[in-house]
């Protein structure tokens, strides 16, 4: 049973087609598309797909671009089928005050990586840190319970809103580095170091609140951006959605047989 996974950002369209909805299905075909791109799939890329016969994307995108890729995927006879966070699910307790109110991103990213680091069979907690568009870093301790985490701008945004409030910066292309001389390394170390700081205090919090060393993982696509400027040891999973997409299908293909 061929399985498509979404996951339609603030900016762009990821998908991949596996051989069935289970983590250690085949891969077979994959690719990404800006937003403003999507109205191309059902012609380009995704003609040359074997149509899947079941479907489960996550989507942190308006609603007018839900209504286009469902559009694009009326060439195959699979409903749109969208993540929304549960109060708990897949192993992992949704531990927000309004569990349905969770980025369904982060709800996937912290079921993929809870799975990922085998279901918390190593009796830690983790942290879990999406660079994109927007930073989230997201706790959770050894039980599965989500106890929840920060939403920081990501780079562009802070480079943006910068450039917009103050007069005479623009938008960067500088360097990270300890000791900036000029403005746009300093604009460029700024940002970075504010989502590491973000990063480290969260592993702190975890430390105090679980009495124990979290494992770290980071997924996103600036994920690799950030890797030389973390103080904390981190593993970076570049599918990380993914995995929590079909981890996520597979339960509740389980659940329903």
């Amino acid at each position: 049973m061929s399985f498509l996974a979404l996951d339609v950002g603030n900016t762009r369209l990821k998908w991949a087609v596996y051989g069935a909805p289970h983590r250690s299905a085949p891969l077979l075909a994959h690719g990404v598309e800006f937003l403003e791109n999507i109205d191309r799939l059902a012609e380009g890329p995704w003609a040359r797909v074997p149509a899947p016969e079941r479907m489960l994307g996550c989507l942190v995108a308006s609603d007018s671009v839900k209504h286009r890729v469902a559009e694009q995927m009326e060439i195959w006879d699979v409903a749109p089928n969208w993540v929304v966070p549960r109060a708990k699910e897949a192993g992992i307790t949704n531990g927000y005050d309004h569990p349905a109110r969770l980025g369904a991103d982060r709800w996937v990213a912290m079921i993929g990586a809870w799975h990922h680091f085998g279901a918390g069979e190593s009796g830690r907690p983790l942290v879990v840190v999406m660079v994109g568009t927007a930073v989230t870093v997201d706790a959770i301790d050894a039980s599965g319970r989500f106890l929840g985490g920060f939403i920081l701008p990501g780079h562009g945004i802070m480079l943006r809103a910068l450039e917009s409030g103050t007069a005479g910066l623009h938008v960067p292309t500088g360097n990270v580095c300890h000791f900036p001389t000029n403005t746009s390394d300093a604009l460029t170390s700024g940002g970075t170091y504010a989502i590491a700081g973000a990063m480290a205090r969260m592993v702190e919090h975890v430390r105090q609140r679980c009495g124990a060393e979290p494992r770290c993982v980071m997924t996103g696509g600036a994920g690799w951006k950030m890797a030389p400027s973390l103080s904390v040891p981190f593993e970076l999973i570049e599918n990380l959605l993914f995995e929590g997409l079909l981890e996520m299908a597979h339960q509740r293909q389980s659940e329903a047989s």
